[in-house]
Order: structure tokens, then sequence, then C-alpha cells
């Protein structure tokens, strides 16, 4: 029997229309090639726990207490249901956005996660390209495991930079300052991890990343920082953990602090782990661009309320006055399109690609990337939608 010649498949295009993944993974299957990574995001996390170091995978993948949290976010996504419309012309279809004054592909951001190191050796300068290559910012981690500055340089898309606000004034302003410098496009402020949360995967196996000297190149590349220490930490480099561990946690802040922090960078600045439709009324009132409704994806305060149960009631109080995103617990594209009917202007999506840096790393987490943009544009399209800018409530409805 002659074997048919192998059809020859066209290279990848990453923009849109972005569901032409889709095709493309069949196209290789007539050639006998697999995709590399599991499609279904439930396989994909199993298989990134066997790759991880099982210290590593309690951290990164675990939540706070029970995780109860963790699961709500979860069921959020399904209590909500998609009510499609027939027999519009969604041929052409729109997913681009403009969140923060940042131009996005798709209003989908990778989220903020610290000393992604921990699962691959390039971290975050893998993620940071992956995100660059299907136009979608990357949010990059006061505790990367790289610095700032070498993650902006890996990267040709937008950028975001997360701040934790540290105790010392000047830290705050340097950490800032660099990040305006290294051509960032916005400020996430994440104000729910003053105190960390009680953790029990991470206490039973009784180890703290930090105290490994992980997640602390920003600190210690930076004039302030340094300043702060007796010896410089290359020569004292517990000295720099335990002054890190100082700055880190902050719980004396309050709502008249932002004023400092409005006046240390022209850049739009978002609050990240905003519940509360008051606390987002607050933001709008000291003059900040954006929330980030979230629950830290479960990580802090086992048994609060699920972030896209918090996000319809902060859309009611503030929507149309204030850049809205949302994160914990989004897996797939038609959670995207549930959550941007809900009100939401974008969504961070985080595990999901932190699941695929760990097995593959930069291919991994494009991979994820590019199946959550084809599932979104394919969700907008088989809902009657040709653009996101028209999802609305009126088309889910509450199981």
């Amino acid at each position: 029997m002659v074997e048919p010649d192998p059809i020859e498949v066209p290279s990848p295009e990453f923009g849109p229309p972005f569901s032409v993944y889709q095709a493309e993974i069949f196209m290789r299957g007539i050639n006998g090639e697999l995709p590399a990574l599991p499609i279904s995001i439930t396989e994909l996390e199993r298989t990134a726990h066997e790759h991880a170091d099982p210290r590593v995978a309690a951290y990164a993948f675990g939540g706070a207490g029970t995780e109860d949290t963790m699961r709500a976010n979860l069921e959020a996504f399904r209590r909500w249901r998609i009510v499609p419309r027939l027999l519009r012309d969604v041929s052409v279809r729109d997913l681009s956005v403009t969140v923060l004054g940042t131009p996005m592909a798709a209003p989908i951001a990778l989220a903020p996660i610290g000393m992604q190191t921990m699962v691959h050796p390039e971290g975050e300068l893998a993620a940071a390209r992956a995100a660059a290559a299907v136009g979608l910012p990357m949010s990059v981690s006061t505790v990367a495991g790289r610095t700032l500055e070498d993650i902006a340089a890996a990267s040709t898309g937008p950028k975001w930079f997360q701040l934790y606000w540290p105790r010392d004034p000047e830290l705050a302003a340097s950490l800032l300052s660099r990040a305006e410098a290294a051509g960032y496009d916005a400020i996430l402020v994440t104000l729910d991890a003053f105190l960390p949360g009680w953790k029990p995967r991470d206490l039973q196996s009784a180890w703290q990343p930090y105290l490994d000297g992980l997640g602390i190149a920003n600190y210690i590349s930076d004039p302030v920082f340094r300043s702060l220490l007796q010896l410089p930490p290359e020569e004292s480099p517990a000295a720099a953990v335990g002054e890190f561990l100082v700055q880190f946690s902050n719980p004396g802040l309050q709502w008249h602090d932002l004023e400092f922090l409005r006046s240390c960078t022209a850049l739009p600045i978002a609050l990240k782990g905003v519940l509360h439709p008051d606390d987002a009324l607050a933001a709008r009132d000291h003059g900040i661009e954006g929330i980030v409704v979230s629950n830290h994806g479960g990580r802090q305060v086992d048994g609060a309320i699920a972030a896209l149960d918090a996000l319809p009631p902060i859309v009611d109080a503030v929507g149309g006055d204030l850049s809205i995103l949302l994160d914990s617990g989004v897996r797939s594209g038609a959670d995207v399109v549930k959550a941007l009917a809900l009100g939401a202007d974008a969504v961070l999506i985080g595990r999901p690609y932190l699941w695929g840096l760990t097995v593959a790393g930069e291919d991994g987490v494009l991979a994820v990337l590019r199946a959550v943009l084809a599932e979104l544009d394919l969700t907008v399209g088989l809902t009657g939608h040709a653009r996101v800018a028209d999802l609305d409530r009126g088309m889910l409805v509450r199981s």
C-alpha cells in the first residue's frame, strides 16, 4: 500500500481569527501528529502535578484552608448558562479591546504569578514571550523569578507590573520608577496579600520558597532595597531574605496612602483584590483607573465569596467609571465569555498558563493561550456575536 504524501500544514498564524488553532490541530492530525499538551484543562492540571516537585506543586497550585474558595470560583462559573442566538452575521469577529490604556488582541491578560522559575528554568521569560506572540499583556509579579527589566527585554508585547506594596515608601517608588523606565504599560497593585493566608499544603511540607531566597530578584537588584542592608545581598543572603520579609508584609496601609502611590507614577493603576462594591467606589473616588475583582485565586481567605459572584454588584456600582478586570477561576474561553457578559472589561488567566509552563515551558504557555483564545473566538461567534463589546447579561441565565 502506497502511503499518501503528508499534507502540508500552513505556518501558524497567532492573530485573529484565533479559532484557526482548531483547524491547525486537525490538519496536523491528518499527518498523525497529536497535540503535545493535553487539550483538556483537567488533564493538563494533572500532568502539571506529575511534572512539578511536590513542594512546588503544593505552593504554586494550592490554595488557602480547605480550598473552599478555589472550588467556589469554579462553581460560580458553572452557575451561569449561556443562551446562544441564531442567524446573525458573525463571519468576521473582533475580539480586540483597550484596557488600562493597553491595546489587546483579546480581553485576556496573563495574571501575575510569582517565582515561575520554580516550575520551569525560563520562568517569566517564557511566559512573556508566549503572551507577546498572541498580543496579550503579561502581568509581571514583584516576586518574579527574574528582574522586571529582564522580563521586559524578553517581550515585544504589552506588559503590566504587579506591585506588592512594600513597607518602605522609597522602595515602592523605586519599583514603580523601574517599571515605568522598563516600558510597562500599567500597574496592578495587589491589596489582598498584606498578610499570608493559611495554607495547609505549604505548612505540611514546612516549605516557604522565600526563605530559600526565591522571588526576591526585584528586591536585591533595587538600589533602595540594597541601601537598607548592612551588607550586600551577595555577601549576606540570609539578611537580604530577612529584610525582604520585613518589607513584604504591610498590613498598615489605608485608603489615603493611595495619594502617595498615585504621585509615584503616571501609568494607569488598577487595585487587585476588590470584592466589595464599596471598595470599588473608594478606588474610583481616589483617582484610580481600574480594579481587578479577585480573591487571589482562593489563596488568601478560605470561604471568601467567589470572584465571579462579586462581579455583578461591582459592575453596577462603578461600571463605566473604571476598567474592571476579573481573575480567579477562569479556565476556558466560555468562562471568559461569561465574565465579559457580566460586565468585566477583561480577565486575567492564571493557573492554566502556569500548568502549561510547568509541562512544556514557552510552548506550553502558548498552547494554553491559543486554546483559550480559540474557544473564546468560537464561543463569541456561536452565541451570535461579532464583537466582545456586544456581550451582555442578557445572553446569560442563572441556573
